[in-house]
């Protein structure tokens, strides 16, 4: 009886250190993501979207954690291109 009850204890605490192990993966996995997220890239007027060339200005940090900070970076949407006169 008293095997018993120290077989389930083990089997339990080991259940119970894996799943807490999926968690902290979890979260950090989603930490990351949500970073990743961060990057503008994708939205600037000087994104290629070129594998050899990503950006013309900062080829070097394109698409990086680098570039979330970039003094560079112009909103796509914000393009003056109606408004030149010819």
């Amino acid at each position: 009886m008293v095997w018993l009850i120290a077989y389930n204890l083990i089997f339990w605490s080991l259940v119970t250190l894996i799943l807490l192990n999926y968690w902290q993966v979890f979260r950090s996995g989603w930490q990351s993501v949500r970073e990743l997220h961060r990057i503008p890239c994708s939205r600037c007027v000087y994104f290629t979207g070129n594998y050899r060339l990503k950006c013309t200005v900062n080829p070097g940090m394109a698409l990086s954690i680098d570039a979330i900070g970039c003094r560079d970076f112009e909103n796509k949407s914000n393009n003056y291109e109606g408004t030149r006169k010819n």
